[in-house]
């Protein structure tokens, strides 16, 4: 089997409500057994919605740029740049772009995760947001 290295501009993106995805390491791209990983881009001003979970593992995420907030288990917390979050299993989270510019997030998932182990939320968000318009960012 050649080395596993993968070209993440190689891989398409999926388009999701404030953000487009990529799964970068898979089993199927790379033999991964124990996790995936996926890169995100969060638009500027905008969430990543809608809140989800993880019932069956664990997501790290890795604030490559941009600066934002993570709403998990219902407490929000700042990140920037260089912050790592832990989305502990079956906790809902969400990760929302406060900067003008695109924010770039590197998804760590263990076990190995897709969109089949997402449990999605469409009625939690951030709490300005609760009774906002679905036009709000």
């Amino acid at each position: 089997m050649p080395l596993p290295v993968i070209d993440e501009t190689t891989i398409e993106e999926v388009a999701l409500q404030g953000r487009q995805l990529r799964w970068v390491v898979t089993k199927e791209n790379s033999g991964a057994e124990y996790c995936t990983f996926a890169t995100i881009q969060v638009a500027p001003r905008s969430r990543a919605r809608p809140a989800h979970s993880h019932p069956a593992g664990e997501e790290v995420i890795y604030i490559l740029n941009g600066h934002g907030r993570v709403l998990i288990g219902g407490e929000i917390q700042p990140v920037k740049a260089g912050c790592a979050v832990l989305f502990p299993k079956g906790i809902v989270h969400m990760l929302e772009n406060l900067s003008d510019e695109e924010m770039k997030v590197a998804c760590f998932f263990a076990p190995p995760a897709g969109f089949e182990n997402y449990q999605m939320f469409e009625d939690i968000d951030f709490p300005e947001y609760k009774n906002a318009s679905r036009s709000a960012p």
